[in-house]
C-alpha cells in the first residue's frame, strides 16, 4: 500500500525485570493463573523501554521507522487539554431576564426571606461583591443549577445542605444552598471563587444518603445522559487487594489467600514476612517469596475505575465530544472516564451531590416525633436558636453516642475538656480534632487559653481581628489565609494559592514550604517578631495534614446541634432513627440500644406480630408539632422502641414487608404456619426470624419456633392449604436453651440481645481472676490514676489514626459500661493478631485520668476465650 513503516516496541513495562509483574497483571485481567495462561503471556521480556541506540539497531533494516515514531510523538505532544472547549449548559430563565438578572432576583428574594428584619450591611456588601465576581467569570448558570437541584430536593421532602467552600458564600446562603449564616462569621469568598486561580467553583451539597438517588436521577432526566454524567475515581491496589489478586494469579488456594489477607491491615500494609508467619505460611517458600515481591510492586497501581461519590459534570454540547462516557456498574448511571483532577485541568464545572447518613437520621427522627412527612419547618425550628443549655450540658458530659461528628473516641475525649457552651464552640469542636490542628500543635495551646492556664495575647489589633474568636490560635484554613493577608501582605488570590498548598489530603508535599519564606519575610517587614512569624508558619504547615475550613466546620456544627437536640429531647425516636439509617456512624445497633436504655427508653424485641422493617415507636400516640408550636413542646413518645426486622441476619426486606402487610390486614397470627400461609413469605425468612427469637407473641421461644418451621416447604401443596397442625407434644419436649447460649444466639442473629450482656455470664469467673468491670473505671476511688487494672469485654471499635504515630485505640464493652484502651505501637506489635482480630478480649494496663476522661494504657492483651469463639464480630473498625 505504500504506507510508511513506524517502529514501536509495544512496551508493557519499563525494565526487563518487571516482566513477572506484567504476567501477573495479565492473569488478573484474564481471571486465570500463571501456570494456565499459556500463550496469552508474553514469550519473553523484550517489551520494555529501550534506549535510542538499541531501537536503531533493531530497526536498522527499516530506515526512517524510528524517526517517524518520534515525529508522531512530537505531534501528539503538541495537543493539550486546554484546547478542549468546555461550555456549561444555559439554564432556563424567565422571559425577559438574563442568567445574571435572574440570579440576582433569586438572591434578593432569598435574602429577604433569610433576613425579614432587614439585610445586614456586611451581608449586603458581600452579596454585591460576590455577584460582581460571579458575573465577571460567567458562573451564573452554575449557581442557578445548584439552586434548582436544592429546590427539587426540598420539593420532594429530601433534607439537604451545602458545605465546604460554598458555605463562605452569602449568595449560596440566600439561595438556600447552604445554611451557615454569613452575618455570624467572617466570610472569605476567595476560598470559594478566585479570579486569579481561574478554576471553577466546587459546590458540595449533602443529601439524605437513602434518597440521594432521586436527586441523581433528576439530574440525568433534566439534562439527558448525553449531557450529564458522574466523574470517575481511580481505585489503587492496597495491601489486602494486592495479596488477594496476586495470590490467585500465582495459583494459591482461596482459603490461603483469604487467611493471608485477613492478617493485613486496612491502611495499606504490604505482605511483610511477619504477616506471612502469622497466617501460618512459610515466607521462605519460593511461591510465597514471589508473592511478597510482586505484592510490594503492585501496591499503588491503579486497580479499577470507580464512580466518584457524587461529582456531576454537565455540558451544553454532547459530553462524549469532550471525554469518553461509559455505563456504571450501578443501574441507570453513566460515568465519564476522567477523575476530579482531570476535569479540573480542563476547567469543567462539577457539582458534588453527596450522601450523608445523618440527614437521613434527622428526617426519620422528625417524622417519628411529628407524625408528618414535611419536616423542614420542625428542622428549621431546632436551628433557629442553637443555644439550648440542656443540649450543651449533655455534650459536656460526652453523652454523644449517635451525635453527628462528635461520637468518635477522640471527640468524646475532647468534649469534657473543651466544654462547649455556645454554637461557635461546636464549630471549634468539629475542627479541632483533625490532623491539621493536631500536627500544627494548636490543640493544647487553645485548651490552655480557654481554661485560663495561659494568657491570651496578640501582637496587634489586626491579628486579634483574625484570631480573636479562637483565642489567638489559628484553627481554620480561612484564618491561615487571613493571617497571610493581614500579617504577611498576601493578596486574597495569593492566600488562596497558599490554601491549595495546604489542601486537604495533599500529604507530605513540599508545596507549603515554598510559601514559608514569603510568609516569614512578609511578617518581619511589617514589624512582627521572628519567633511569632516562624510559629505562625509552623501552625500553617499543620494544615497540610488536613485542616478544616471554618465554613465546612460551621455547616457540620449545625448538624451536630440538631442531632444533639433530638437525642436530648427525643431519645427514643433518635435511637430508632439511627438504627433505621444504618449503616452509619461509629456504633452498631447494640450500642445504640444500650445507650437508649440508659436514657430511660424501653426497648421491645423483634416480633413478627409487631415489628416492621424499620424500628417503630410504641406508647403515647399524641403528637404535637408544627411551625406554630415550639420544638420543646412537641411531646415525647412512650418512650418505647419496637426493634425492627432489618436487624435479623439473612432476612430480605421483601419478606419483612410481606409479614408486616399480612399482620396489618389479618391482625396477629397465632402460629408460624398461619403466618406463612397468609403472608406468602419464604420458609428461609421464617427460619431466620426463628433464629432471632422473633415469635414471642405466639408463645414460642427460639427452639419451638425453629421446630414449627421444620415441615414447611416453599413448594406449596393446594390440597393441604387448610391444615394447620402443630405437634404440641414435641414442642413441650424440646429442651430450652441455657440463658447464656440464648444471648449468644441473639448476638449472632441480631447483633444484640435484650436479655443480658454476654460478659455478665462469666462475671463471677472474671472477678475471681481479678478483672475489673469496665464501668468501674469511672470511679476515681476504685481506679485512681496510675493503678494497674485488667478489664474484659466485647470489642466495639478499633481506630488507628494517621496522626497517632501507630497508636491503636480500642473500645471494649461489658455489662457495666465501656473501657477506652490506648495501645502503643510496641504493645500492638507484640499482640498484633489479638488486637486486630479478637471479637472479645482481656486487657491489662495503667489507668490514666484527665478530668472526666479515663483511658487504660494497655500493657498486655489476650483473647477472652470464653466468648471470642462463640460470638460473630460486629465491631466498627476505622483505620
Amino acid at each position: 500500500t505504500g504506507v510508511p513503516l513506524v517502529a514501536t516496541n509495544a512496551v508493557r513495562h519499563h525494565a526487563p525485570e518487571r516482566r513477572p509483574l506484567q504476567d501477573v497483571l495479565t492473569c488478573i485481567r484474564l481471571g486465570t493463573t500463571v501456570d494456565r495462561a499459556g500463550y496469552r503471556l508474553a514469550p519473553n521480556a523484550e517489551r520494555h523501554l529501550k534506549p535510542p541506540e538499541e531501537m536503531d539497531r533493531i530497526f536498522r533494516d527499516w530506515p526512517g521507522a524510528v524517526e517517524r515514531s518520534a515525529d508522531i510523538a512530537l505531534r501528539a505532544a503538541a495537543f493539550g487539554l486546554d484546547q478542549l472547549r468546555y461550555d456549561y449548559p444555559a439554564e432556563p430563565v424567565p422571559e425577559g431576564m438574563t442568567p445574571a438578572s435572574y440570579l440576582r432576583a433569586l438572591t434578593e428574594a432569598g435574602a429577604i426571606k433569610r433576613y425579614p428584619a432587614g439585610i445586614p450591611a456586611t451581608v449586603r456588601t458581600a452579596i454585591e461583591h460576590e455577584l460582581a465576581l460571579i458575573g465577571e467569570l460567567r458562573y451564573e448558570p452554575y449557581f442557578l443549577t445548584c439552586e434548582e437541584i436544592v429546590t427539587f430536593a426540598r420539593s420532594r421532602g429530601i433534607l439537604c445542605q451545602g458545605r465546604g467552600g460554598a458555605a463562605n458564600s452569602a449568595v449560596c446562603y440566600c439561595l438556600g444552598i447552604t445554611e451557615v449564616n454569613p452575618a455570624g462569621g467572617q466570610l472569605l469568598f476567595e476560598r470559594f471563587i478566585s479570579r486569579e486561580r481561574g478554576e471553577p467553583p466546587d459546590i458540595d451539597i449533602d443529601f439524605e444518603h437513602e434518597r440521594r438517588e432521586e436527586v441523581i436521577q433528576h439530574i440525568y432526566a433534566k439534562y439527558g445522559r448525553d449531557h450529564a454524567a458522574l466523574t470517575a475515581e481511580v481505585i489503587s491496589y492496597r495491601g489486602r487487594s494486592a495479596v488477594r489478586e496476586v495470590g490467585k494469579a500465582l495459583g494459591l488456594s482461596q482459603d490461603r489467600v483469604d487467611r493471608l489477607a485477613k492478617h493485613l491491615d486496612h491502611w495499606g500494609e504490604s505482605a511483610a514476612p511477619a504477616r506471612i508467619r502469622e497466617a501460618g505460611m512459610d515466607p521462605g517458600d519460593p511461591t510465597i517469596r514471589r508473592l511478597l515481591i510482586l505484592t510490594d510492586q503492585i501496591c499503588g497501581f491503579p486497580r479499577h475505575l470507580s464512580q466518584h461519590v457524587g461529582g456531576f459534570v454537565i455540558t451544553q454540547s454532547p459530553l462524549c465530544e469532550l471525554v469518553p462516557v461509559e455505563n456504571a456498574a450501578m443501574e441507570d448511571r453513566t460515568v465519564i472516564e476522567w477523575d476530579k483532577d482531570d476535569i479540573d485541568a480542563v476547567g469543567m464545572l462539577k457539582i458534588d451531590c453527596l450522601g450523608l447518613g445523618m440527614l437521613t437520621c434527622i428526617r426519620k427522627t422528625l417524622q417519628l416525633v411529628t407524625g408528618r412527612q414535611e419536616i423542614y419547618q420542625p428542622y428549621a425550628a431546632i436551628l433557629k436558636d442553637p443555644s439550648d443549655p440542656a443540649v450543651y450540658d449533655m455534650l459536656c458530659q460526652a453523652d454523644a453516642i449517635g451525635v453527628f461528628q462528635v461520637e468518635s473516641r477522640a471527640q468524646m475525649s475532647m468534649l469534657p475538656r473543651l466544654r462547649p457552651r455556645e454554637f461557635y464552640d461546636l464549630v471549634i469542636e468539629v475542627a479541632i480534632v483533625r490532623p491539621g490542628p493536631i500536627q500544627g500543635g494548636m490543640v493544647h495551646p487553645y485548651l490552655r487559653r480557654r481554661n485560663g492556664e495561659e494568657p491570651i495575647t496578640y501582637p496587634n489589633p489586626e491579628i486579634e481581628g483574625v484570631l480573636g474568636r479562637t483565642l489567638g490560635v489559628p484553627l481554620f484554613q480561612e484564618q491561615a489565609m487571613r493571617l497571610a493577608i493581614v500579617a504577611a501582605g498576601f493578596t486574597p488570590d495569593q492566600a488562596d494559592k497558599l490554601r491549595r498548598a495546604m489542601a486537604a489530603w495533599k500529604r507530605k508535599g513540599d508545596a507549603i514550604y515554598r510559601f514559608g519564606q514569603q510568609i516569614i519575610e512578609g511578617m518581619l517587614a511589617r514589624g512582627y517578631r521572628r519567633e511569632f512569624a516562624e510559629r505562625c508558619f509552623e501552625q500553617i504547615k499543620g494544615f497540610s495534614e488536613y485542616g478544616f475550613p471554618e465554613s465546612h466546620a460551621a455547616s457540620f456544627a449545625l448538624l451536630v446541634y440538631a442531632s444533639a437536640w433530638l437525642k436530648r429531647y427525643h431519645p427514643a425516636a433518635f435511637a430508632a432513627a439511627l438504627i433505621n439509617s444504618q449503616p452509619m456512624g461509629f456504633y452498631a445497633p447494640a450500642q445504640i440500644v444500650r445507650d437508649a436504655q440508659e436514657h430511660g427508653v424501653t426497648v421491645h424485641p423483634v416480633d413478627v406480630n409487631h415489628s416492621a422493617w424499620d424500628c417503630t415507636l410504641e406508647g403515647d400516640p399524641t403528637r404535637k408539632a408544627g411551625a406554630d408550636v415550639p420544638p420543646e413542646r412537641w411531646g415525647r413518645h412512650g418512650p418505647a422502641i419496637r426493634l425492627s426486622m432489618r436487624l435479623v441476619s439473612g432476612l430480605p426486606i421483601a419478606d419483612a414487608d410481606r409479614i408486616a402487610g399480612a399482620v396489618a390486614v389479618h391482625g396477629r397470627f397465632p402460629t408460624v404456619e398461619s403466618l406463612w400461609r397468609a403472608s406468602g413469605t419464604s420458609v428461609r425468612a421464617l427460619r431466620a426470624l426463628a433464629r432471632a427469637d422473633a415469635f414471642g407473641s405466639m408463645g414460642l421461644d427460639r427452639q419451638s419456633a425453629l421446630w414449627q418451621t421444620r415441615t414447611l416447604r416453599d413448594e406449596r401443596l393446594p390440597l393441604f392449604e387448610q391444615t394447620d397442625a402443630t405437634d404440641d407434644t414435641a414442642l413441650n419436649q424440646l429442651p430450652s436453651l441455657p440463658p447464656d447460649r440464648a444471648v449468644v444466639h441473639d448476638y449472632n442473629a441480631l447483633g444484640l440481645s435484650l436479655k443480658a450482656h454476654p460478659v455478665s455470664f462469666i462475671r463471677d469467673q472474671l472477678t475471681g481472676e481479678g478483672v475489673t468491670p469496665c464501668g468501674e473505671l469511672r470511679d476515681s476511688a476504685r481506679c485512681p490514676l496510675g493503678k494497674v487494672v485488667t478489664v474484659a469485654g466485647i470489642v466495639l471499635c478499633r481506630q488507628r489514626p494517621g496522626t497517632a504515630s501507630g497508636v491503636v485505640f480500642v473500645t471494649l464493652e461489658d455489662e457495666s459500661g465501656i473501657a477506652n484502651l490506648i495501645i502503643w505501637r510496641d504493645v500492638f506489635e507484640r499482640f498484633r493478631s489479638v488486637v486486630r482480630l479478637a471479637t472479645a478480649l482481656r486487657a491489662c494496663g495503667k489507668v490514666e485520668r484527665q478530668g472526666e476522661v479515663v483511658h487504660l494504657h494497655v500493657q498486655q492483651v489476650e483473647h477472652l476465650s470464653a466468648l471470642d469463639e462463640q460470638l460473630t464480630s460486629t465491631s466498627r473498625d476505622f483505620h
